[in-house]
């Protein structure tokens, strides 16, 4: 809840008909309104269940133009809009969110991920993070999976040559911190790409071990993190296997001692 009062600010909630979407949505904008948010909702039947304090507005009343500025008028601190269908919604969404106000979309998805593509076809790459910096995604009433997105300069997982470094999109798992998929541009495509970083962090921990016994490992942050004991006999031919082993994943590579 705390991400959710002071970072926030870009937020889509996700999942199947019936998962719960709209009652979640509900909630956070009861949530903003007790923290003394000035909070609106745009709704298509207008059927939430909320405070008169919130005002809500109906896309059946006035058309989206309309709406975009009486919202820009009214300033609100959030705008939940429930939902998002085509274009027009999600071109709704984007304008309100990058003139500063704290957006709060719905929209179907069948997979955490589905509702950040479905954004990418829409809006530049590199504005992505400006406009959702979380995502919730719902199932069977429940919150299944969060995300939280920013945007960095690297080479992407699996690549190996230098100059094919871009902006990327990360997409990390806002529990574990684990970046579970990157969103990059090869050629004209935006490529939507997950990262193998649990699947292949055992097999790398015992290729460490091998190496320098005793030492651990991680893949946090885009790099191959080996912790190493008090002893470690670190000779430059075992950095180098390290390295190694580290590219060939497409990994930066650091050292830290062993706590």
């Amino acid at each position: 809840m705390e991400r959710l009062l002071s970072r926030a600010e870009g937020i889509l909630i996700s999942g199947a008909p019936g998962a719960g979407k709209t009652t979640f949505a509900q909630a956070l904008a009861e949530f903003y309104a007790s923290k003394g948010k000035v909070v609106k909702t745009i709704e298509s039947p207008r059927d939430m269940r909320l405070p008169p304090s919130i005002t809500q507005y109906s896309k059946s009343y006035a058309d989206l133009r309309e709406l975009h500025d009486i919202l820009l008028l009214s300033r609100p601190d959030y705008t939940v809009f429930d939902e998002m269908r085509d274009d027009d919604d999600f071109k709704l969404y984007v304008d309100l969110r990058l003139a500063g106000i704290g957006m709060i979309g719905v929209v179907h998805a069948t997979s955490p991920i589905d509702a950040i593509q479905r954004l990418a076809t829409r809006v530049e790459l590199g504005m992505i993070p400006s406009i959702v910096d979380t995502t919730i995604f719902i199932e069977a009433g429940q919150v299944s999976k969060v995300y939280e997105l920013s945007i960095t300069v690297k080479l992407p997982t699996g690549l190996r040559e230098e100059e094919l470094a871009r902006p990327v999109v990360e997409v990390k798992d806002f529990i574990t911190g684990d970046l579970e998929y990157e969103l990059y541009t090869f050629g004209e495509q935006v490529m939507v790409v997950p990262v193998s970083a649990r699947e292949g962090r055992a097999d790398l921990a015992s290729k460490v071990a091998k190496i320098i016994p005793g030492a651990e490992a991680e893949i946090k942050e885009g790099a191959l993190v080996v912790r190493l004991p008090r002893k470690a006999n670190l000779t430059s031919r075992k950095v180098k296997a390290l390295k190694k082993l580290a590219q060939d994943e497409g990994l930066d590579l650091r050292f830290v001692p062993k706590g």
